[in-house]
């Protein structure tokens, strides 16, 4: 039977639609497109960097450098620059409408663009350790670096894997917009989360860590399919410290982070083939009472008529299922059934 799943803390549901189930296979292919594009014209690639805008920061051999008009940097290892089509500008140059009851303001703030490789077909869960954390500091820095800007109240850092989960371009890369507001969903919590007598989210790991829904965990993080999941496989993943963006984190609890969240993606290949996925950080620098979380979301279902008009997610994958599924512990009842990967 289908079950409403009420969020940990907001008002929010979810339902639970098991006899709509499918096996893991039933969810593979479903973005058949990801990774086949040839290197051939990617302006993401090594060697490319005259194609797109002057990179803000260049990381490379431990250090960070940037370009200048004279010169680009070569050889690097991670490279960051400003979006060609950015969904906001530092420059304000929208201007606000005259007399009216609807309410407009310049389109301030940061949209950025951080490569995470300069070879074309690089895959996150082939990174080796050193790539792997390596790339967590970068977006430790990039989010630091736009939390102090004027004006900037919230720092999305996310990552569009696959055409159907946003991606236009197939060269390893996520994004970064730094926003003039705190995003509705946000402000929500944070404003649930001040009326709650202690962190709800630090609760949260507590009943996660003893839940058949954990997956995996290490010495600072835990990864768990949550209770209440909006799609089949969505992962997050918590610090056990109380931290409430990346900057509070040591370079141990990113390298710990970064070990994690490439066994999460090695468990999707394995599961699912080569899924479309999007990951995305939440974080609130201004708001020490936040908890810093890390949500996965392979992009398996489409949000139809229901979704848009009520806001709550039907998934045919019960997260304590998923979560056996990934971790690679059937239930007896499944270990029977022939899985096509």
């Amino acid at each position: 039977m289908s079950e409403i799943r009420k969020h940990y803390f907001l008002s929010e549901y979810c339902i639970i639609a098991e006899e709509r189930a499918k096996k893991p296979s039933d969810f593979t292919g479903a973005d058949e497109d990801t990774g086949k594009e040839s290197s051939e014209n990617c302006l993401f690639c090594g060697g490319a960097e005259e194609n797109t805008p002057l990179a803000t920061a260049v990381y490379k051999n431990g250090k960070i450098y940037s370009d200048t008009p004279e010169k680009r940097v070569r050889n690097w290892d991670f490279r960051c620059f400003p979006n060609l089509y950015p969904a906001l500008s530092p420059a304000q140059d929208i201007q606000e409408p005259g007399e009216s009851s609807l309410q407009a303001e310049p389109g301030y703030g940061f949209h950025e663009v951080i490569i995470e490789s300069p070879l074309h077909g690089r895959r996150l869960e082939g990174f080796s350790d050193s790539e792997i954390s390596g790339l967590m500091q970068v977006y430790r820095d990039r989010t630091c670096s736009y939390t102090t800007r004027e004006k900037i109240h919230y720092v999305s850092l996310f990552k569009n894997f696959g055409k159907k989960a946003g991606a236009s371009i197939n060269h390893l890369h996520s994004q970064l917009i730094a926003l003039p507001f705190c995003p509705p969903p946000l402000a929500r919590e944070l404003k649930a989360i001040r009326n709650k007598e202690s962190c709800p989210y630090c609760a949260i790991f507590d009943i996660e860590k003893a839940s058949p829904r954990t997956i995996l965990e290490n010495s600072e993080w835990i990864a768990f399919t949550p209770y209440f999941s909006m799609g089949p496989f969505e992962v997050w993943v918590l610090p056990r410290e109380h931290v409430s963006y990346l900057g509070d984190c040591s370079d141990g609890m990113l390298f710990a982070l970064g070990e994690i969240l490439r066994e999460i993606l090695k468990s999707y290949v394995r599961i699912l083939g080569n899924p479309p996925f999007n990951y995305m950080f939440y974080q609130l620098a201004e708001a020490p009472e936040y908890h810093l979380n890390l949500r996965l979301l392979p992009r398996l279902s489409i949000n139809a008529g229901f979704e848009l008009d009520t806001g709550t997610y039907i998934n045919t994958m019960s997260p304590e299922r998923a979560a056996s599924y990934l971790k690679g512990d059937l239930r007896p009842e499944d270990k029977n059934r022939k899985i096509e990967l």
